[in-house]
């Protein structure tokens, strides 16, 4: 089949759909396409793009959200907070609340979101941003709660941004797919093609001008643009820099990503500190840029411009394909096994022209004298190599990541991938942990300070990653919607931000 009938097919079949959705298309119903489909719709995974876009203030709400301009938190179901001591904070619960299946949204339900989030019994993706934190949670009465931390958690209601309440029907020792909570939207359909959600009548908040949102999923970032474009869709969250061609739908914004690169640090030869600095001056970053636009901006650490902690003076990795020849070398004379097969593990539609750099990057990392090899793998097989337990015999391993943190404070971050105990880390440095604990204790300028010092150390003495860019994200949005992007359409796409022209 030639590639002038691969695209008349294509365009065919989706003027035929187009048609076909805008004759059933109620008014106030939209469709979102997505790059990948979701591994699942547990409210505890909200952190990862696919099910944060569906569910985060749509399905479920978080006690606290972040202002997108200012990085503090703002009151969402919790009203109000206050600090008690270094370790217990009060919160007042919003009144006359109800969650989607007909519970009392109260202290009770609080408890159990958190215990279910933190308690162990449940593989939840988004503890991962409250490190090994032990909260316990006290009733004071049915509208306020006492939240204890086993150390000092001076920015505890900007952490409550990520737990999701859900209702105290919800099983607490497995994942879900059909989520209860108490926001705007309920869920009607979730399988294989689709994900559909339906307006909550008895919401406590503005009713949307939105009314029902089916979401599909492609992964060909022109297959979804060309969807809008015919308006077989509304609107799709992320395409690639080539198909941004319309000023009209598509907008560009800089979102909180950062994408990089994960070392398994414990798997030899990736446990030798001459192969993760050759890993990092390997790569053509000028080369490797054109795959994301002039926009973007090289990473020297893993948060962005404006969140407490990044340092403004750290500078990226450089490109010096010859140090890093022999660095590999110095390591090989060394006794240091340089010939294991290391595999690079990439992710199906985690960023537009992800596999392609994945690609690329191979290839540098062979020119350099390493035995690297992709393997690209859908999100649900990711994810076993995202976060702890890994498995156990993964082997030398490298892990193609995409890491969001719009939360206004490296605590997002840091003992995520630098502790020890971090769902994603893989060093192991009491002395380290001690000096990441240190700086999560810490307020104000000291707080700063201390989160610069562990980014430049990681950066020079520990590189356990490969910090990439900080990324642009475009976004093709259709002309019958009143809707732009901001810093956070990478982890949520609210449906009653969304507006519908007349």
């Amino acid at each position: 089949m030639t590639g002038i009938t691969l695209r008349l097919i294509t365009a065919g079949l989706l003027a035929a759909a187009s048609a076909s959705y805008a004759m059933a298309q109620d008014a106030t119903a939209i469709r979102i396409v997505l790059p990948e489909q979701p591994a699942n719709l547990e409210p505890c995974g909200t952190i990862i793009t696919n099910v944060g876009q569906i569910l985060a203030q749509n399905v479920v709400e978080p006690l606290t959200v972040i202002d997108a301009a200012t990085g503090q938190p703002r009151p969402k179901l919790a009203t109000e907070w206050s600090q008690v001591d270094p370790q217990t904070w009060r919160l007042k619960l919003r009144d006359g609340v109800t969650f989607q299946d007909g519970e009392p949204f109260n202290a009770a339900a609080v408890a159990f979101s958190i215990e279910r989030m933190t308690g162990g019994k449940l593989n939840c993706n988004n503890m991962a941003k409250f490190g090994d934190a032990k909260l316990t949670v006290t009733a004071v009465d049915d509208l306020t709660v006492e939240i204890k931390s086993d150390r000092p958690e001076p920015i505890l209601p900007t952490l409550l941004s990520v737990v999701m309440v859900v209702s105290p029907k919800t099983p607490a020792d497995k994942a879900v797919n059909d989520p209860v909570g108490t926001g705007p939207f309920r869920l009607k359909t979730f399988n294989t093609q689709t994900v559909e959600l339906v307006s909550f009548d008895k919401y406590w908040g503005d009713k949307p001008k939105v009314t029902a949102a089916t979401y599909v999923w492609r992964a060909e970032s022109s297959i979804r643009a060309a969807m809008i474009e015919t308006g077989e869709a509304d609107l799709t969250p992320s395409i690639a820099i080539q198909d941004a061609s319309n000023p009209e739908t598509d907008f560009s914004y800089l979102n909180s990503e950062t994408t990089a690169i994960r070392i398994d640090a414990a798997q030899p030869p990736l446990d030798d500190l001459r192969i993760r600095k050759a890993l990092n001056l390997a790569i053509d970053w000028d080369g490797l840029a054109q795959l994301f636009g002039d926009d973007i901006k090289r990473a020297s650490q893993m948060v962005v411009p404006g969140i407490n902690g990044h340092d403004d003076a750290l500078t990226p990795w450089t490109y010096d394909a010859a140090e890093a020849k022999k660095l590999v070398e110095e390591a090989k004379a060394a006794g240091v096994p340089v010939e294991t097969e290391i595999t690079l593990i990439g992710r199906n539609g985690i960023y537009p022209n992800g596999s392609e750099a994945m690609e690329a990057m191979v290839a540098m990392w062979q020119d350099a004298g390493l035995n690297v090899k992709l393997t690209m793998l859908d999100v649900a097989d990711w994810l076993r190599y995202l976060q702890k337990p890994y498995p156990e015999n993964r082997g030398a391993n490298m892990l193609q990541m995409m890491h969001d943190n719009n939360k206004g404070d490296a605590a997002f971050t840091i003992p995520i991938f630098y502790r020890s105990t971090g769902n994603y880390a893989t060093v192991n440095d009491p002395a380290l942990d001690k000096q990441v604990d240190e700086a999560l204790a810490a307020t104000g300028d000291d707080r700063t300070a201390k989160f610069k010092a562990l980014f430049a150390k990681v950066r020079t003495d520990v590189v356990s990653d490969i910090p990439m860019f900080h990324m642009i994200g475009y976004t093709r949005v259709g002309k019958r919607l009143d809707w732009k992007p901001d810093i956070t359409t990478n982890s949520e796409i609210p449906l009653a931000n969304i507006g519908i022209k007349s």
